[in-house]
C-alpha cells in the first residue's frame, strides 16, 4: 500500500464546468489545497468512453434508482408519471443514460489529483452531488445551484460542475479507464 500522500484519484471538469470558463477555477482550487495535479487533458468524449466510465452493476443503478425515488417522494411528485415506472433498476438505468448523453455532448477536462486522502480530500473539495446542498466554500456550491428534481423533470443529467471518484477502488478503475501510465507525470512540488 503506497503512502497517504500517493494516493489519486479522478476529477472531470463536466461540459457545464468548461462551457462556463470554471476549468481554471476548479484546479486552482485543487493545487492550492495542496494537491498535485499529475495528469491533465481536455476531450470530447465519445459516447462509449462514457458508457465505460460509469458503472453498469444492478446494485449502482438500483442505487440511483432509490435516489431518484426518493427525490421525487421529497418533492410530492409521481416518479411513474414522470419515468415511466417505478423500478428501481430502469430508473437508474434511465438516469444512467441521460448521463451518458450529457458528458459524451461537449468537452470535458479529465484530471488526475495525488496527494493527502485524495479521493475524499477531492470529494470535499467539490462538494455535494446536488449543487442545491453543497456547501458554499465548494465547488458545486459556489458555481452550482441545479437540482435533481429539476433534472428529472427535464429527463436530464444534473449539471454540478465535476465528478470526482467516490473511493479509491473507483479512481483506480477510473484512472485506467482515461490515461494510460505514460501520460502521468512525477514529479516534486516546491513545498515536497
Amino acid at each position: 500500500m503506497n503512502h497517504p500522500k500517493k494516493e489519486r484519484t479522478l476529477l472531470l471538469i463536466k461540459p457545464d464546468g468548461v462551457r462556463r470558463g470554471l476549468t481554471g477555477e476548479v484546479l486552482r482550487r485543487l493545487e492550492q489545497r495542496g494537491l498535485k495535479i499529475i495528469a491533465l487533458q481536455m476531450v470530447k468524449p465519445s459516447a462509449e468512453q462514457m458508457d465505460n466510465h460509469y458503472p453498469k452493476d444492478e446494485e449502482w443503478l438500483k442505487r440511483i434508482g432509490e435516489k431518484t425515488t426518493a427525490t421525487f417522494e421529497k418533492y410530492g411528485r409521481d416518479v411513474t408519471e414522470t419515468m415511466g415506472t417505478s423500478d428501481l433498476l430502469k430508473i437508474g438505468q434511465e438516469v444512467r443514460k441521460w448521463l451518458v448523453v450529457y458528458m459524451a455532448s461537449a468537452p470535458i477536462v479529465k484530471v488526475i489529483v495525488e496527494g493527502i486522502h485524495a479521493v475524499d480530500m477531492v470529494r470535499k473539495l467539490v462538494g455535494n452531488t446536488f449543487p442545491y446542498q453543497a456547501e458554499v466554500g465548494t465547488i458545486r456550491g459556489d458555481f452550482s445551484i441545479d437540482s435533481p428534481i429539476a433534472a428529472n423533470l427535464d429527463k436530464r443529467s444534473i449539471f454540478n460542475i465535476a465528478h470526482a471518484s467516490e473511493n479509491p477502488q473507483e479512481a483506480t478503475h477510473e484512472i485506467a479507464h482515461w490515461f494510460t501510465p505514460a501520460e502521468l507525470h512525477e514529479y516534486d512540488r516546491s513545498v515536497e
